[in-house]
């Protein structure tokens, strides 16, 4: 077959292939570095020239830079902006009405797809350029993406050369056969999503968690500073023969990997495989994954799947919270009604991981938080703020860590909770939590103060 020609046929220009968008259109822009670039401006551009095209929505996730179409005039009124997992941006965006956030647990995204909306008018992304064999890898974003392709009615392709190629075995690219138009972009850099510096803070909870993973254990860190800091300080501990099977990718990992600390060898499934759904972060992460063998795209039903997490031996979740509460409840969504970012695959990898053989789950968040205005508030509450979403109830959680210390809670009774909770509990806040326990009655005379 010969696929050069059916590319060239298939093959348009932006401006041409957005003609598709109509008003009432649903649009998948897929997920986070993937999200289409040359696209989103001609379609932005024809929305600018064109007032007629009205209520036009969008699905998006974890956002590295604003979507033009977010931007042309009267947005808030002729579009939606819907994301399965705020960042920065999407989070703006959601604060100033354009953006809305959509609950999931990102384990069954494609399912929702593929059984629960089951019609996309238009999917546009960016995709590796085609191989030999007329496939377009998705590079760093498995996750849903086939699922996207297999509902949508019109699949537009961004070509971009500089997505790496990440190697998987199902669902990572598209056939040609399965593309509507092919559009060749301006190439632009991949987004970055650096780390951050680590604080003082970070590296005192990394220290209480790394001491709790034995050589051979399979790792997945979450986004943020705290699960960063954990990979950095792993990169630098005598651990060896590391595994890696985790929903995002991050530079940690890289860091991890060039120390020779990963091997998979001791992993019972996809052994010698670092597995991911999606990854983001530095060119050295970009560098590092495209066309390696030992690297493993995949789909996020798979990737997340609590029952697939607790077949790997020794398996250790780190995650962030934004707040907790004295009967062991996170909240890794919202602080009340105001969104953060979202459910991602917190809560599959806090049970996979505690039903691992050897397998151990960490929360961890720093004490406090310094607000706007310059006073501090507690991230350990007596109870989680008003309006604010559960995402790992008190029955799953393991451990939970701050830079005062960490605890099991586990078999704990809600006094005992609340005892432990408070003992990591920044001191200048420690007397109230234990006068709000008192009144819930979960503390006993005898708890420790």
């Amino acid at each position: 077959m010969d696929y050069n020609s059916v590319y060239q046929k298939k093959l348009t220009t932006p401006e041409e292939a957005v003609k598709v968008v109509k008003s009432d259109s649903w649009v998948d822009y897929g997920w986070c570095v993937c999200h289409p670039v040359t696209l989103d401006k001609a379609l932005a551009k024809r929305m600018t020239d064109d007032s007629s095209l009205q209520n036009i929505n969008f699905r998006g996730g974890i956002s590295l830079w604003q979507p033009e179409v977010t931007q042309v005039p009267d947005a808030e009124k002729r579009i939606s902006w819907n994301s399965w997992h705020a960042s920065g941006i999407d989070r703006k965006l959601i604060q100033n009405g354009i953006g809305f956030y959509i609950p999931l647990r990102y384990s069954e995204l494609p399912r929702y797809y593929r059984e629960n909306i089951q019609h996309i008018d238009v999917a546009m992304f960016q995709v590796a350029p085609m191989d030999k064999h007329g496939y377009f890898n998705f590079g760093i974003s498995a996750s849903q993406i086939a699922a996207v392709c297999d509902i949508a009615d019109v699949v537009i392709v961004e070509v971009n050369k500089n997505i790496p190629v990440c190697f998987g075995g199902f669902e990572e690219k598209v056939h040609i056969d399965n593309v509507t138009m092919i559009v060749e972009g301006d190439n632009p850099p991949m987004g970055q999503l650096p780390s951050g510096a680590t604080s003082e803070i970070d590296e005192t909870v990394a220290k209480f968690i790394v001491s709790e993973i034995p050589n051979g254990a399979c790792l997945q860190l979450g986004i943020g500073g705290m699960p960063n800091a954990v990979g950095s300080l792993i990169a630098k501990s005598d651990l060896k023969d590391l595994g890696v099977h985790t929903e995002m990718y991050v530079d940690a990992f890289v860091d991890i990997a060039a120390q020779g600390k990963i091997t998979g060898i001791n992993k019972t499934i996809d052994k010698g495989r670092q597995v991911f759904t999606f990854a983001a972060g530095t060119q050295k992460l970009y560098d590092y994954v495209n066309g390696n063998p030992e690297i493993m795209a995949a789909p996020v039903d798979y990737v997340n799947d609590y029952r697939v997490v607790s077949s790997i031996d020794n398996f250790i979740s780190i995650n962030n919270a934004v707040e907790v509460d004295i009967f062991g409840q996170v909240a890794s969504e919202t602080s009340g009604v105001r969104h953060i970012s979202g459910a991602g695959g917190q809560l599959d990898f806090v049970l996979g991981a505690y039903a691992s053989k050897g397998g151990k789950s960490f929360i961890c968040c720093s004490s406090t938080i310094k607000m706007k205005d310059g006073t501090v508030k507690s991230r350990l509450l007596p109870r989680i703020t008003p309006g604010g979403i559960i995402t790992v109830t008190r029955t799953n959680i393991q451990y939970l860590v701050t830079e005062y210390g960490m605890v099991n809670l586990k078999g704990s009774s809600t006094w005992q909770r609340a005892e432990k909770v408070i003992s990591i509990a920044h001191p200048d806040f420690r007397d109230e939590l234990i006068s709000e326990a008192e009144k819930m009655r979960i503390w006993r005379a005898s708890n420790k103060r």
